[in-house]
């Protein structure tokens, strides 16, 4: 009797186990950095090809890798999507994510993954200039073709871009500059382009709503939402600095003691599967994806015909604090 009531007992214990993994497959609460607009498009993609619920609360990269600190001891999300690479540099020596390596990661070119596993690359934009034409022939300014043209003084007033205290597009824009320059010089450059910027803004996209409205002739960021807002009807043209661009490959990241990892892990190896890559165009997020086979969309340049400059992330990520600091100290107090 005592034998059949154990076996009973641990049929009952190996019935709960599984439940409680079916539980634990059915959701994935995740920090998206990625705009809230395309978040949401990607993650809803993600549910209806999965049967996972996915919640997310969208952060900008500050925020968000403020939150994750804050929580470390209840991790309160399992998953970090978007925000550019360096950020998970940052969460990965701080020992905030964890490694997950799989058949999917592997097949991934090695500048959109972390060695170890703990990041992997979902998509990649290209940094850019956008103008609004109208605006700017109202203001009476030339099209600026190049970084070095964003100093002239008719774009007095004209120019918009994110600020590095909160956003990791903007900390994006000054890695570029400090390759394409050397550090000093693009700080010194920065230094002397602040009488054209109008406004520094909170978020990394804040620029394109300002220049498709035309409150700004000119704005700086990645190109998605400028891509977006032409295939809307808006008179914006896209200009890639001669000089060359830097482009973000933001990651997705597991988050140290996440409550759904199986859920997690799904989620991971989906959004670099065909079938996720796909979704970037199917959707109209306007992100370049990572893998060759997948679709791109309609009036993107292909990403081989651009001139763009390879910023080392490992460089990027250590050096983050120190340069945004630099920035709020030199660069700011000139505005």
């Amino acid at each position: 009797m005592k034998k059949l009531i154990l076996v009973f007992a641990l049929i009952t214990l190996c019935v709960f186990a599984l439940n409680i993994a079916a539980v634990a497959a059915d959701k994935v609460v995740i920090y998206a950095s990625v705009d809230e607009g395309n978040a949401k498009k990607i993650l809803d993609a993600f549910s209806a090809q999965t049967g996972i619920t996915a919640e997310f609360v969208h952060l900008s990269s500050g925020p968000a890798m403020a939150r994750i600190t804050a929580e470390a001891n209840n991790p309160q999300a399992d998953v970090w999507l978007g925000a550019p690479s360096e950020n998970h540099v940052v969460l990965k020596e701080e020992g905030l994510t964890i490694p997950y390596i799989s058949a999917a990661m592997e097949k991934l070119d090695p500048s959109f993954k972390d060695p170890d596993g703990y990041w992997r690359s979902f998509y990649m934009n290209p940094m850019a200039l956008c103008i609004n034409t109208e605006a700017l022939k109202k203001a009476g300014a030339t099209k600026p073709v190049s970084w070095q043209d964003l100093l002239k003084p008719e774009y007095k007033d004209l120019i918009q871009m994110p600020t590095p205290q909160s956003s990791g597009t903007a900390y994006a824009i000054i890695t570029t500059l400090v390759a394409v320059m050397g550090e000093d010089e693009a700080f010194e450059y920065m230094k002397k382009l602040n009488p054209n910027v109008q406004t520094y803004t909170s978020s990394g996209t804040g620029p394109s709503k300002g220049v498709a409205v035309g409150q700004a002739a000119i704005g700086i960021q990645f190109t998605p939402a400028f891509f977006e807002f032409i295939d809307q009807g808006y008179p914006l043209e896209v200009i890639f600095p001669s000089e060359g661009v830097g482009f973000e490959a933001p990651a997705v990241s597991i988050i140290k003691g996440a409550k759904n990892i199986e859920s997690a892990k799904i989620l991971i190896d989906w959004l670099v599967s065909k079938d996720g890559q796909d979704v970037l165009s199917k959707e109209k997020t306007y992100f370049y994806p990572v893998i060759p086979e997948a679709e791109l969309s309609k009036g993107m340049p292909a990403f081989s015909e651009l001139k763009t400059i390879v910023v080392d992330k490992q460089w990027a990520g250590e050096n983050k604090k120190r340069l945004v600091d630099r920035w709020v100290n030199e660069v700011l107090p000139a505005k």
